[in-house]
């Protein structure tokens, strides 16, 4: 039974059953694009053969969102599309090694005909095909870790051959994981498609969930990660969230389109306990009832959960560490606020503790920076930032309280992530939590994985 997600007079996105092929083979297995163009011709009545226009593939184990054009013209403007990379393609994977939580891959790639495998070689070597994809470590449960994949080129075998070159190869991939085992199903899936509609120019999405054996113990995350959240921790009683940038934390901040929104369409309930800066990325939590959010935000109020930061800053502390104690006014009208060293009628108090962690002296156009481990104990509006730039060392990609100029030599956009989080062995907190620290690395630090 063909599972459609969505159709109309020029698209057809459905699920790509795992191990069946997108188009006739010489296994003379049955096919999607005969499965698709079968529901059409009976759906609709239609006499003759049915046009059906294949845009993209996906290999033959693998599952996941698919878009058929129903015209000639959506499918020559789809294909153009994906030739042009305007196509977004995201992929949820299991590893069985641990990876750094964030990571780019740059390779180059032919097919060996004989094989119909791909191989990874050297730069240069003639037929070498370049093959570009990042990732996110979402999280990692009972030795398996679950990534999601940003796929910026489209070559043969590409995922699976680049993870297993780095030594890390996917479960169950039965070509290129020497480990895995037979009747294992491939833990590769593309849960997310987003591109241009053909004539109404308006961008679409579409997902779906993976499932079956292969991806057992992940089945909170991949919900989440089905509605754009990156859930790093996950049990009864509360939520943590990598979150990315961009993206505003609670419905009263941010509008539709939040964490809380998108986790709400996930999980049914759900409480914000504390909110990060739209561009800031990393930890957030959110309970699953109300007990938890209040334990939490009482510990929270309490200063008992400890939270840092990793944060670029331009040039280098004073100090080589500090307690920055200073004063807060904040501006509504200019969504931002004034930093006092000493209290004013209209002031709260803003302590921040930071560490130096390494200095990256300056290079022809590049500026000096430096990288600070940053622990939070009040929690006011912009206060990294605020009480950074006031001391004279702002934040690299911060256009509010930075040097506007000096961020152009980093376009990554704000370089603050919070990193960890810190919960007491207190009895006020939720039994699973006690004692326990949640982390992720930050984004625009440099982690090479070590297979």
């Amino acid at each position: 039974m063909l599972n459609v997600i969505y159709e109309d007079n020029h698209l057809l996105v459905c699920e790509k059953p795992a191990n069946m092929p997108v188009q006739a083979d010489s296994s003379g297995d049955r096919d999607l694009l005969t499965e698709a163009k079968d529901y059409i011709k009976r759906k609709y009545e239609k006499p003759g053969e049915v046009f059906l226009g294949l845009v993209h593939r996906l290999d033959r184990p693998v599952g996941g969102v698919m878009v058929f054009a129903r015209t000639s013209k959506a499918a020559a403007r789809l294909t153009d599309a994906v030739k042009a990379r305007r196509v977004k393609k995201k992929y949820a994977a299991i590893v069985t090694k641990s990876l750094p939580t964030y990571g780019n891959l740059i390779s180059y790639i032919i097919k060996d005909e004989s094989t119909h495998s791909a191989l990874l070689v050297p730069e240069g070597t003639p037929g070498a095909q370049r093959a570009s994809l990042s990732y996110a470590a979402v999280c990692k449960k009972a030795g398996k870790t679950l990534i999601d994949i940003d796929l910026h080129t489209g070559r043969h075998h590409q995922i699976r051959a680049q993870f297993a070159g780095i030594g890390c190869p996917l479960y169950g991939d039965q070509r290129y994981n020497p480990e895995a085992m037979p009747g294992q199903q491939i833990a590769l899936y593309a849960y997310s498609l987003t591109f241009e509609h053909p004539t109404l120019k308006e961008s679409m999405t579409f997902t779906c969930t993976p499932r079956g054996e292969s991806w057992t113990g992940f089945s909170d995350e991949l919900t989440a990660l089905s509605c754009g959240v990156r859930c790093c921790y996950t049990d009864p009683d509360v939520i943590a969230v990598n979150k990315e940038p961009g993206v505003a934390c609670a419905i009263r901040d941010g509008g539709e389109d939040t964490l809380e929104a998108r986790l709400l369409s996930a999980f049914g309930e759900i409480y914000p306990v504390h909110r990060l800066d739209a561009p800031t990325t990393g930890l957030v939590l959110f309970a699953r009832n109300e007990k938890t959010e209040e334990a939490l935000s009482g510990l929270i109020h309490d200063r008992k959960l400890k939270k840092y930061y990793h944060t670029r800053i331009f040039g280098v502390p004073p100090k080589k560490e500090d307690v920055l104690r200073l004063y807060a006014e904040k501006d509504a009208e200019r969504s931002e606020v004034k930093v006092f060293d000493r209290p004013t009628p209209a002031s709260r108090e803003m302590i921040t503790a930071y560490r130096l962690l390494e200095t990256e002296r300056g290079t022809g156009e590049r500026p000096t920076t430096s990288l600070l481990e940053i622990e939070l104990m009040t929690g006011r509006t912009h206060q990294i930032r605020a009480s950074l730039a006031h001391i004279g060392c702002p934040v690299v990609g911060d256009d509010k309280y930075g040097d506007r100029q000096k961020n152009k030599a980093f376009p990554t956009g704000l370089q603050l992530c919070a990193v960890r989080v810190e919960f007491p062995d207190d009895l006020s907190v939720p039994p699973r939590l006690k004692g326990k620290k949640l982390s992720v690395d930050a984004p625009f630090e440099e982690k090479p994985f070590r297979g």
